[in-house]
Parts: C-alpha cells; structure tokens; sequence
C-alpha cells in the first residue's frame, strides 16, 4: 500500500496546520478562518467548487440550524426558564451546579440523541447562569462533554456507535453488540469526565461570559413596579423559593400590599396575589423581570394599548429639552394617547426615584422605558421629543400560553427520533415548521434564530474533511501509525484510540470513525486476533471529541454562547482526551478479551 503522501495531500494538511494555527494563536473568528482553507484549497485545485459547498448540503449542518428555532421557540414559550429553575435548582457553588447540569445531561444522551438534548439545554443554562450569577463560560463546555461521553454508553447514545456497529455486523454477523453492551466502558468514561470537571474546570476553563456583578447606582438604573396575578404559580412560594432574590442586576426595594407596605424585604417573605413588588434595576434586568411567568407590569396604561402583546417591545427613550410635555405629570401628560406606548420605568442621572410612577415630573435627559408596539422606534426615531430612541433586544414578552406546546413539540421530536420513526434531520425540521405554525415562535424571530457562524464551521469543516480523504492524506497517515504498534494487540488499541480521536478532532467524528474501521479490522486479521475490542476502541474514540470545537457539533452549538476561544478546548479537552483514551485502553481487553 502507498506510504507517500501526494504534492496534493502534502498542501492539503500544511493548508489544515495553518489553519489550525490561527484558530489557536489569533483571534479572528473561526467561521472566517475555516472558510478561508476551504478556499484556498480550492483556489489550489485540490478540490473542486461542488466539494467546496458540499458542506453547505450536509445533513447534520442543517439538522444544527433547524434546532437553533427549535431552541428560540422553547425559549420564547418559557420552557428554557421552567427548566432552569426546575431541573437544574439552584446549587450555592460552580462545582455543584456543574454536577448538577451534568449527571442528568449524561443520563438524557445515554438514549436521546445528545444534538437535541444540548439544543435544549443551552438556552435554559445561558438563563441560569444568569439568574445565578455564574460564569457560563464555566458551565457550557461541561453540557457538551456530559452529552458527548453520555453517547458512549448505550449502542443508541450515538450515530457513530450505530455505524460502526452495522460495519461490523456486515463483516462479521456473530459479533454484534447489544444495547447495553457500551456501558462497559460508557459508564467508567461518564466518571472521569465528571470528577475531571468538577475539579480541574476552575483552572482550565476560562471565567468570562454573562457573570455580571451588578453594583446599584447604574446611569440607567430603573424603577419598575410589577403586580403578582392573582391565579400566578408564584403565590404562595417565598421571595427566594420564587428566583426573586438573587435577580442579577436587579434588586427587591419593597412590596405594596394592600394598605401595607413592607420594606427590607426578608427572602422567606410569602408572596400573596395583588402584590406589588418594587425593583431597582438595569434595562436588561427589567426584560427578565418582566419575562417571569405569573407577573406582570402593574402600570395599567400597558393594558390598554392598542397592540397584542406579541407585537409589543420594549423601547428605551431620553427626554429633549423639546419635549411638550415637560411641566406635568406623567399621569396628566396622557402619553399613551399621544404615542401609543406605555411608559414603565423612568431613569434619571443614578438616582433612585421613590415616586410612583405617575407621579414624577419628567425633565430633559431623563430616560423612558416603554412598552410600546413594535413600529415605535421607525415612527420616533427622529423626533424632536426625543434625543435618543433604542429598542431593546430580545424584549418581545414570552408566550408562556404556548409553553405546553412548544414543550410537547419538543418531547414528540425526541421520541420520533429514539423510536426511529424519522431522522433527527426530518424530525428538527417537522419541529421547527409545528413552532412557526402553532405561534411559538414568528417567521422573523426563526429566521434570526440561526447561528450562521456555527452553520458555517460545520459546512467548512466537513470541506477540509472532504480533502483529506480526496487527497489520501487521511489514509496514509492512518496507516503509517497502525503499522507502527502492529505487533502488538494493546499498542495497536492505543494507536486506534490516538489516530481515530485525532482525526475526530479535525474531520466530523462519523467521517473519522468509518474512516479508521477497516484499518482497525486488518489490523484485527493481521494479528490474529478478535476484531469487537478493536471496534470498541474505535466507537469510544470518535466519541472522544472534547479537544476541538471543530470536532463534535455538540462543541459547535456551545462555542458562541460559551463565549469560548478554539484555545479553551484544547486546554481542558487534551488532558480530558487523555484520561478517557487510558480508562478506555484499561477497560476494553478486559471486557473483550484478544
């Protein structure tokens, strides 16, 4: 067999070395950079324009970018905040709320495909880090990893296991593996991931992304009044048991009830319908607040806007000096009347405004927080009442009255899939068509729901993939490395698990996984010796995916929201590579003997 590697394969993997430089020693976007070698090899020749954009047709590329509106619509219905608060609780520490997102993610992905488990999971851990004042960077990386290694115990947990196991029932009928048969090594593998985590993730995963620490005296600090409905799940639950007390950048003054008012609010506080709760707080904060299911805004001007409450947002405008208004009361000044829009919460210069709302005599700078329609900001932008006007992102309310929809939508995606009634591609696109038709999510707010940036390292990587194995780069150093151990069983295991998990790291890990099989198997024949532990190995390997973003789409669709850098993963993801090849190398000759 040819060892030489062609002038082609040879510019093929120096293209992938610097692209791989780039995307760990600067920081341009990995989108930008991967694209790039895609075409620069084909700017070379190495591959041809439809091998290019193959990636662009791929299925699991647009299975990713289906379950991106799937995610918004769960997380525009209330389903992501259920889940926060519900599954996950509200651990004291990272290292408990680590182990608290991973055991039931693993568990969920040891029979769920663990693409949909992550797409579900990401919004409602992005809505958690935030409500607990968590870093997510912290927090991303261990989803992915628990839904990766879950995938390793069961023959279902992943397509790759599948694959590899219908490769190997082809060649050899007998040998099949069962449905548990995985767990073998699955289960030790979930452990080390697990304890490596919890300990070692303080120091190997970055501390950026959403914690905040809020300090009151924000420039736009607001004060927003918010009414507990009568028939709202909160009633009854305590200030901390309902998530009111530890709000990120926002803070319980006081709570209006009936002709009592009680300040120093006590986080056991039983909380009564008819309540009027008094926050301080930023813009964003104020979006949150306003999101919780069973409150609601305790200015009545808002119910009476002519607009539905989908169509509404929230708008942020500063008082000019041209204001006609100024002089009178909010309450006198009938602002609703005059710009169809509500006014909720009013911040002037970091101070906090003890009146009611109704009551304050606006000046000029002072800012408006409106819930308003969402042609506001069109009409007003260049008023002269005005000297700012800035809609607020992502402050559409949620549609909790759809949340039992879009929740069933989501368990019926799931179920098709495990009982192979459809593919997860044809059940994410059936499951983001039932979102936009049911009103769980609009047309608009599904069409920017997609990633593109993930969309495009998925289609880009499967390019550079497609030329490594074009070019026969892939196969040769495969075999150059299975050659080297090739006398013995246990050496050729670890040049398996070594090669297969490299390439994982490079190419998707199906393509690496069907890539290595048949080597693993002559190299089974060579030695004389049974082909199941080295398939094993295989299965175990291509699962491995933990270095690269690039690797595993799980990785990809918590890249963004991590806020990671291709660096963070090798730094946590090599050392993790390492531990699961060792317990996998230990574990396999013991259970399936050469």
């Amino acid at each position: 067999m040819n060892m030489v590697l062609s002038p082609d394969a040879i510019q093929t993997l120096a293209v992938i070395v610097f692209c791989f430089g780039l995307l760990v020693f600067s920081r341009y976007p990995a989108d930008a950079i991967l694209v790039g070698g895609v075409g620069l090899l084909t700017l070379l020749d190495i591959i041809t324009a439809e091998e290019a954009l193959i990636g662009m047709s791929n299925e699991g590329m647009a299975t990713v970018a289906m379950l991106f509106v799937v995610a918004r619509g769960l997380a525009q219905t209330g389903v992501v905040g259920w889940v926060s608060t519900n599954l996950l609780g509200r651990p004291k520490s990272t290292e408990v709320a680590q182990l608290r997102l991973m055991l039931p993610v693993a568990a969920m992905s040891t029979v769920l495909n663990n693409t949909p488990v992550v797409a579900m999971m990401v919004p409602a851990v992005s809505d958690w880090a935030k409500r607990l004042n968590l870093n997510v960077s912290q927090l991303m990386i261990p989803l992915s990893y628990a839904a990766i290694v879950g995938g390793t115990c069961t023959l279902v947990g992943s397509s790759t296991n599948l694959v590899i196991n219908g490769m190997l029932m082809e060649g050899h009928p007998e040998v099949g593996l069962s449905m548990f048969d995985l767990a073998w090594v699955g289960i030790p593998c979930v452990v080390v991931v697990i304890i490596f985590t919890l300990v070692f993730s303080r120091w190997l995963l970055p501390h950026r992304g959403e914690k905040e620490s809020q300090v009151f005296g924000d420039a736009r600090q607001y004060i927003v009044e918010m009414e507990v409905e009568v028939n709202s799940p909160l009633v009854g639950k305590s200030i901390e048991d309902a998530g009111l007390r530890q709000l990120p950048g926002m803070y319980l003054i006081e709570i209006d009830r009936a002709d009592q008012l009680i300040t120093a609010v006590s986080p056991n506080e039983i909380l009564v319908g008819g309540d009027h709760l008094i926050f301080a707080g930023d813009v964003r904060s104020v979006v949150d607040l306003k999101n919780i299911h069973g409150l609601k805004i305790a200015e009545k001007q808002v119910f009476k806007l002519s607009s539905g409450a989908h169509a509404r947002c929230l708008v942020e405008v500063v008082v000019s000096r041209g204001f006609p208004q100024l002089g009178k009361s909010i309450r006198d000044m009938r602002f609703r009347n005059v710009y169809g829009a509500a006014i909720i919460a009013v911040a002037r210069d970091g101070e906090r405004i003890k009146t009611k709302i109704g009551d304050i005599f606006p000046k000029p700078g002072d800012t408006f927080l409106l819930e308003t329609h969402d042609r506001f900001v069109s009409q007003q932008r260049y008023s002269k009442n005005f000297l700012l006007v800035s809609e607020i992102e992502n402050s559409q309310p949620v549609r909790h009255e759809q949340r039992n929809i879009a929740a069933a939508i989501m368990v019926l995606m799931v179920i098709s899939v495990a009982l192979g009634l459809l593919t997860m591609f044809k059940a994410a696109i059936v499951a983001a068509g039932l979102m936009i038709v049911t009103r769980c999510i609009t047309v608009q707010d599904a069409r920017q729901s997609v990633n593109w940036q993930v969309v495009l390292v998925i289609a880009a990587s499967i390019g550079l993939g497609g030329a490594m194995e074009k070019t026969g780069a892939a196969l040769v150093i495969a075999n150059i490395m299975i050659n080297a151990t090739a006398q013995s069983p246990t050496g050729t295991l670890i040049g398996l698990f070594v090669l297969t998990a490299g390439f994982s790291a490079m190419i998707s890990n199906l393509a690496a996984a069907v890539l290595i099989f048949p080597i693993a198997v002559a190299a089974s024949q060579q030695l004389g010796v049974d082909v199941v532990p080295f398939a094993v190995t295989v299965m175990i390997a291509a699962s491995a995916c933990f270095a690269t973003p690039i690797g595993y789409q799980t990785n990809l669709m918590v890249y963004g929201p991590g806020n990671y850098r291709f660096a963070d993963f090798l730094k946590i993801g090599l050392p993790l590579t390492l531990l699961v090849g060792i317990t996998t190398i230990l574990i396999v000759p013991l259970v399936w003997a050469f």
